[in-house]
């Protein structure tokens, strides 16, 4: 290289570094133009801090089923439902699915900037209005299925449709040719919760009222919403994730997260409250307060179910909240967990932030497709609403006394970063 040839490189790359330090003088200051962030709290969910407790069994194990060995973890923050999500926060969801079948069917779609269209939601849908039902009425029953010639929605239809990405799947790929789309999968679930639950779960018993009307009718709206299998309780927190995060973006706000079943180790943590080797979210070790009175609904005694107040389940903010402010955290309903249920998992799962989860295909066996369930339910015995009981039901099950409520990641590491 000749001297002069030298220089204009060298000038040349001067000119260059100035360039990329112009403005900032030079230092490390990090990217400009960062979108801005604001930490909010999800409507209708409380805070709970990072932690460590001992995972477990506080008191015998009555059924000697060898499945609570204890162990101390840590967990990371994350919002949670106060309350299991009642018969009209999972109606919203019903009705946001009926309505967006019959935009599609009406064709009320918009562009973006980029061509791609998208469902209109700023027209609205007047459901009393008979125009609007003779155009969609494929989304009812046949005249052949009506009673009474009724226009019932035929929940047949009611398909939600979303996609995940195995990020686990990915992060142990080592084949860089593997397609991105090779770790999305798209699932279409039916979202009607099972409403013959309560005829079918118990033999020689009259349940046919709850069977009619629990979900329909407005008198248990608040009630824990029932019936739902572990895909549909998966398939509300993907739909609330995209119900939340939408109206952020459309607010100029960054998107803060997703919702999803929580795992049985944040389940427990959160029901303990500050009560870390008690067996109940109160306290404990008794199921009754000073007074007498039954602090859970659920089965007290042989063919007793009515002493705590509720004959099958109660309204999601009966009893008091524990520590954390969660409200039937024991009792009223058992909530689905995202954790695979296996009896030994407490002696392999990592310490740090533990979770066990396996994806069950359709061919596997049934004993693959076990999900943990926590927290008791109404037809339960004490034992079972204590915090440390852990149990299984199949994902594909719906039952009258499992319900479920959400949590969120908490980006940071506490409320008093922001």
């Amino acid at each position: 290289m000749t001297k002069i040839t030298s220089y204009i490189a060298i000038f040349g790359a001067t000119v260059l570094l100035a360039a990329c330090g112009r403005g900032n003088n030079g230092d490390l200051v990090g990217a400009p133009d960062r979108p801005t962030w604001t930490q909010s709290e999800p409507y209708g969910t409380v805070f709970i801090n990072s932690g460590s407790f001992q995972i477990g069994q506080s008191d015998e194990d009555v059924f000697f089923n060898q499945n609570q060995t204890t162990k101390t973890v840590s967990v990371k923050a994350f919002y949670m439902d106060d309350a299991e999500i009642s018969n009209n926060e999972y109606r919203q969801f019903v009705y946001w699915v009926r309505d967006s079948l019959a935009h599609t069917i009406l064709g009320n779609t918009i562009e973006d900037e980029f061509g791609k269209e998208y469902l209109n939601w700023e027209i609205e849908l007047d459901w009393s209005d008979p125009i609007l039902l003779e155009e969609v009425q494929e989304l009812f029953f046949a005249e052949n299925e009506q009673i009474f010639g009724r226009f019932e929605l035929d929940v047949r239809k009611l398909n939600f449709t979303y996609k995940t990405f195995d990020l686990r799947g990915a992060a142990d790929n080592r084949d860089e040719n593997r397609l991105r789309t090779e770790f999305i999968k798209t699932h279409t679930v039916n979202i009607y919760p099972d409403t013959l639950v309560w005829a079918r779960d118990f033999a020689f018993s009259y349940n046919e009222p709850q069977a009619q009307a629990y979900f329909s009718h407005p008198a248990y709206d608040d009630y824990p919403v029932v019936g739902v299998t572990w895909e549909q309780a998966n398939a509300f927190a993907a739909w609330r994730t995209h119900l939340y995060n939408a109206y952020r973006v459309s607010k100029g706000m960054s998107e803060q997260g997703k919702f999803r079943l929580p795992t049985e180790f944040e389940w427990e943590y959160a029901a303990r409250g500050s009560h870390m080797s008690a067996p109940y979210p109160w306290g404990g070790p008794y199921i009754k307060n000073d007074k007498g009175c039954l602090l859970a609904n659920f089965k007290p005694g042989r063919g007793n179910y009515t002493d705590d107040g509720g004959l099958y389940t109660v309204k999601t903010y009966a009893y008091n909240p524990n520590d954390f402010g969660l409200y039937n955290m024991a009792g009223n309903v058992a909530e689905w967990t995202s954790t695979a249920f296996d009896e030994s998992v407490n002696s392999t799962v990592h310490d740090l932030n533990p979770d066990y989860k396996y994806e069950a295909k359709d061919e596997d066996d049934i004993v693959m497709k076990r999900k943990v369930i926590r927290g008791g339910s109404w037809k339960d015995i004490g034992h079972m609403v204590q915090t440390s009981t852990r149990t299984f039901e199949y994902q594909d099950t719906t039952k009258s006394y499992i319900g479920f409520r959400c949590v969120m990641d908490f980006l940071g590491r506490d409320l008093r970063d922001f």
